[in-house]
């Protein structure tokens, strides 16, 4: 569907943004995916849909921090806001927290736990965005250039079957990375 929005408003990069920013809060991987493909068939810019993917996901990580800090307002929440045990954690994660986020980025499974935490227990919020952005550029772009190339390739070889072959890869992404979380919830 975000391929048929694309491919839509192909004059429109202002409404392009918009679709992929929206599209990041779904499923970030598969509109990463889906829109370097639509960078090949010459639907979206490059810098288009870079900044928009950039913006989107930066935009729902600061969104899940919000939501945990709206969680830390309810009453019933503040008894664990108030311990000295979460107190001791809070201080542990403002210190790590740049490389805390950081690294979850690349651990699947890890940030919305992660991210609402941060927001309830008010870690640093310009730090926080920081270590979100940065990690979203290397993140971000890698699976960008990845699908680009490997979108390249299935549009080129599999002709009309070519979006059975865009469907399969975004499935295997989504798919390696549950594989991947289980592996890890396993090991803890």
């Amino acid at each position: 569907m975000l391929d048929h929005f694309l491919e839509l408003t192909a004059t429109q990069p202002l409404l392009q943004v918009l679709i992929v920013i929206l599209a990041t809060f779904v499923l970030e991987d598969a509109a990463t995916v889906v829109t370097a493909i639509q960078v090949h068939l010459h639907t979206i810019s490059i810098p288009v849909a870079l900044g928009a993917l950039y913006a989107g996901i930066v935009l729902g990580d600061v969104g899940l921090y919000a939501l945990g800090a709206l969680a830390a307002k309810w009453p019933p929440a503040q008894r664990w806001v108030n311990v000295p045990s979460a107190q001791t954690q809070q201080a542990w994660l403002s210190r790590n927290l740049f490389v805390v986020v950081f690294v979850s980025r690349f651990i699947p499974g890890s940030r919305l736990p992660l991210y609402t935490a941060c927001g309830f227990f008010r870690a640093g919020l310009a730090v926080f965005t920081a270590a979100t952005f940065c990690a979203t550029l290397l993140w971000t772009t890698a699976l960008f250039m990845l699908s680009l190339r490997v979108g390249g390739a299935l549009l080129a070889h599999l002709g009309a079957w070519r979006w059975v072959g865009v469907a399969g890869f975004v499935a295997a992404i989504i798919l390696v990375g549950r594989l991947v979380a289980r592996t890890q919830k396993h090991k803890i």
